[in-house]
């Protein structure tokens, strides 16, 4: 389109007119606001602000995400859970306290010679307190005093679970599980087999109620007037006893050679499980690997109401000894307690050799044949001096009080030399010599 100079001119007109109008008329309040208005200016307090908010967000995240932070750190978030247990019967009785002069961490402490009845060692052992699996030691004596057959099969079973729902020690008789009940005695006084020793009581004639009052009845009949039993396992911490009352008990369960060798065994490989799978056993004292120690029977227990105690019966040097130690505070507490009563014993010479058979003495040597009386021998004859002895003057010659030259003295460094003699004068007759016997 071409353009002719009115419409040049005709645009030029328009211009002018807007022109006029823009300048003439005012402008909206907001839009004049908004073209004269300029960006502020950014301070220290504005640039903060992001920073906070962004720190905010990231708290309230962390906050509502617990898990996927704790799951990013890893295991060094990770802390290991500290269990304290609760203090034990004796602890609360305040025992421990008690001094003496091993400084055992035991707070019950008692060594008898078993054939003498003598207290070489004691500690507190009037005190009763829970006893823990070393009432594992009467449920077998009841059962051999009970004449039961210890080749008859015995099974474990739910009951025998549930009634042991209480112990800390992982038990690997699993239901199902069939063995002889001298094996399940093995179990229950090597191995401390918690489901072991409740089977033993369960299939006693008469049930469980029946074997529990056959267990206070044989302590009444040892004189055990401090014991009481509630159950087979020692799991219940109303199961309670005293030193003294464990030494009878050790005393008449050693007459059992089955009790001694059951429970000094080192270790035994028995099927367990319906499957009969192959699993060892190993026992739960320490000593028996020991061979400084010759111990005959034994039996440990440890729940936190009793603390760790374990009673021993031990032939050293010629003489049984009972040991009997409660409430021990720490895992091997009570081994180091045995280990320092055994070297006291030593010290004190109680016995020669601890842990060791000595040979007898020898018995002493017949006396020796009397000598021949002098007086009856024939002696050669002897020439009495006289009544009466000549007079002998003895002449010295008169010395100075310094020695001359000429008469060395003695050296002390060689006392074999001699002083040269000095000249002597006797006067007098001179007695006839006098027959010596030969």
């Amino acid at each position: 389109m071409v353009l002719t100079p009115i419409h040049t001119l005709a645009r030029a007109a328009l211009g002018a007119l807007a022109l006029v109008l823009a300048t003439a008329l005012p402008l909206a309040p907001g839009a004049a606001e908004a073209s004269t208005a300029k960006k502020p200016t950014p301070t220290a307090a504005s640039k903060g602000k992001p920073r906070a908010q962004a720190k905010a967000k990231a708290r309230s995240g962390a906050k509502a995400k617990p898990r996927a932070t704790a799951r990013k750190a890893g295991p060094r978030a990770k802390k290991q859970r500290v269990v304290r247990r609760p203090p034990s019967v004796g602890q609360l009785m305040g025992l421990h306290a008690t001094e003496d002069p091993l400084s055992l961490r035991s707070s019950v402490a008692l060594v008898v010679d078993q054939e003498t009845n003598e207290v070489l060692f004691s500690k507190n052992p009037q005190a009763v307190l829970p006893i823990a699996s070393i009432t594992k030691l009467m449920t077998a004596l009841v059962v051999v005093d009970a004449g039961l057959s210890l080749d008859e099969t015995l099974v474990v079973s739910q009951d025998d679970v549930r009634g042991t729902v209480g112990s800390r020690m992982r038990s690997k008789l699993r239901p199902g599980t069939r063995l002889t009940r001298g094996e399940l005695m093995h179990l229950s006084l090597m191995s401390s087999e918690n489901r072991a020793a409740y089977a033993l009581g369960r299939t006693y004639p008469g049930g469980l109620s029946a074997f529990v009052r056959a267990m206070n009845r044989k302590a009444a009949e040892l004189g055990m007037a401090d014991t009481r039993y509630v159950e087979p396992t020692g799991l219940s911490a109303d199961n309670r006893s005293s030193a003294v009352d464990l030494a009878r008990l050790v005393e008449a369960a050693s007459q059992h050679p089955v009790i001694r060798d059951l429970s000094t065994s080192l270790h035994t490989v028995l099927p367990v499980g319906p499957k009969t799978r192959p699993v060892e056993f190993r026992n739960t004292n320490g000593l028996v690997h020991n061979p400084a120690w010759d111990i005959g029977l034994q039996k440990t227990g440890f729940i936190s109401a009793a603390g760790r105690g374990v009673v021993m019966q031990a032939e050293l040097a010629g003489r049984r000894l009972i040991m009997v130690l409660l409430d021990s505070a720490g895992r091997y507490s009570r081994i180091g307690d045995a280990e320092r009563l055994r070297q006291w014993v030593s010290e004190q010479s109680l016995l020669p050799l601890f842990g060791r058979r000595v040979a007898p003495l020898p018995q002493p040597a017949p006396p020796l044949p009397p000598l021949p009386s002098v007086r009856s021998s024939t002696l050669p004859a002897v020439q009495l001096l006289p009544d009466s002895l000549p007079t002998v003057s003895l002449a010295l010659p008169s010395a100075p009080a310094v020695a001359p030259s000429s008469v060395p003295l003695i050296d002390p460094a060689k006392p074999w030399v001699q002083v040269p003699a000095l000249p002597l004068t006797l006067s007098g007759p001179v007695a006839e010599p006098v027959a010596q016997p030969r």
